[in-house]
This record gives C-alpha cells, sequence and structure tokens, in this order.
C-alpha cells in the first residue's frame, strides 16, 4: 500500500524572508547540544518579537511544541528545510569572477544552506583555466550547455551594471528560474524568473544612517 504523500507546507513571503535567521541560529544550537529550544529563547536570542516567532514557527512546524521544553531542534529543523527547499542540494551557477565573485565562490557557508556552486563563469583571458575553492571559472560561452546539460535553476551575478541585463537574458534562456544579482543595476525579467537584488552600496548606505540616527539620539538624551 502506498504511503500518502503529505501536502508540501506554504507560507507567505514574509515568513520565508525570516526562516534561513532561524535556521542558521538553529543550526548553532544543534552543534551546542540542544535538543529542545522555545520561541521565547529564539525571539530573545534573535531580537524579535515572542509572538511573531512563534506564529511564524506554528506556520512551518509539524509539531506543536512541548510545555516548558519548546520545539524538538532536530525536527524543527528538517520543517524548515523542507520549506526552503534546503533537503536537496541545489547547484547554482555564478556570472562574474571578479573580487566579488571570488568571494562567493571561496564562501564555505553555502553548503549549510545545500547550496553548491559548481563553477564560476567570465570572459576574462585572465581569469578563465584558473579555479577558486576546487570550482572552476570557465568562458561565459559555456554557461548554456553547462546550465542545460546539469538542469540547473539557479544563477549568482556579480558583473558590472553595464553587463548585468545580457547576463541576466543569458541565464534566462538557459533555464536559469531563481537570480541573486549583485550588480547595482536593476534588471528587467520575466514573469516567472524570481529575483533577488542585493545591492551592497545602498545596504551599507542604510546602516550607516541607522548608525547616524543612534548616535544622534544618544548625543539629544545627555
Amino acid at each position: 500500500m502506498t504511503e500518502p504523500q503529505t501536502e508540501p507546507i506554504k507560507v507567505i513571503k514574509t515568513v520565508l524572508s525570516r526562516l534561513p535567521l532561524y535556521y542558521n541560529f538553529l543550526l548553532e544550537k544543534r552543534k551546542e547540544d540542544y535538543k529542545y529550544i522555545s520561541s521565547t529563547v529564539i525571539a530573545k536570542s534573535l531580537k524579535l518579537n515572542n509572538i511573531q516567532v512563534r506564529k511564524d514557527l506554528a506556520c512551518v512546524s509539524r509539531q506543536s511544541g512541548k510545555p516548558r521544553m519548546g520545539f524538538e531542534i532536530e525536527s524543527l529543523i528538517t520543517d524548515i528545510e523542507e520549506v526552503l527547499g534546503f533537503n536537496n542540494l541545489d547547484e547554482v551557477v555564478l556570472v562574474g569572477a571578479g573580487r566579488l565573485g571570488r568571494t562567493l565562490l571561496s564562501y564555505q557557508g553555502f553548503a549549510d544552506y545545500k547550496l553548491n556552486i559548481v563553477a564560476g563563469f567570465d570572459n576574462s583571458v585572465e581569469l578563465v583555466g584558473a579555479k577558486v575553492n576546487d570550482k572552476p571559472i570557465l568562458h561565459i560561452d559555456k554557461l548554456t550547455p553547462i546550465v542545460e546539460r546539469l538542469n540547473i535553476k539557479i544563477g549568482i551575478i556579480t558583473v558590472p551594471k553595464e553587463s548585468a541585463q545580457e547576463v541576466c537574458d543569458i541565464m534566462i534562456s538557459a533555464g536559469i528560474k531563481v537570480i541573486w544579482n549583485f550588480a547595482p543595476v536593476h534588471l528587467e525579467v520575466p514573469d516567472g524568473i524570481i529575483i533577488k537584488h542585493e545591492n551592497l552600496a545602498v545596504s551599507l548606505a542604510l546602516l550607516t544612517q541607522k548608525l547616524y540616527n543612534k548616535e544622534s539620539k544618544i548625543i539629544e538624551n545627555q
């Protein structure tokens, strides 16, 4: 007799955006041999609202949590992995092997999220043929055949803004469905393509502004 399949858990985008934060925290607690954890402890540690955390976990977890003990960490990690798709290794391609691109190729932390950058791509004769973290840097002309052969759906863009839209179009044409864009430009994509723009300069400016506002309040209260 065939086992009934469990329906996938569906959550709203705002909850999804917080799940990697919970996931990373739970991984650290598992390393510390924690077996159970409460939403209160998670909220306090991450400086979040306890009610929000409790609602978020209720959306993704198939367990209800035990009184005075909280959620079983191993089960909660598994539930979050299922929602985020971390229970299957996702292969990724990266285009743009400059400083930022090579830094991402070297980053070991992607493995915690079951992500594997299989190769970097560039058109520079000085970079093509090199390896970073045992990952090859190939010519951009080889992107499409590799994406098609390995059925890769995720791409990272770390090229200058002048080349970003062209690279984005190549990725989509090859079959990429999810794009993480580090180029400081807004890219146009068709319906059905998921894109996340990561503007480092803007992020730094926002952090600087928050620091300025915080210091201004301290001065005002003196």
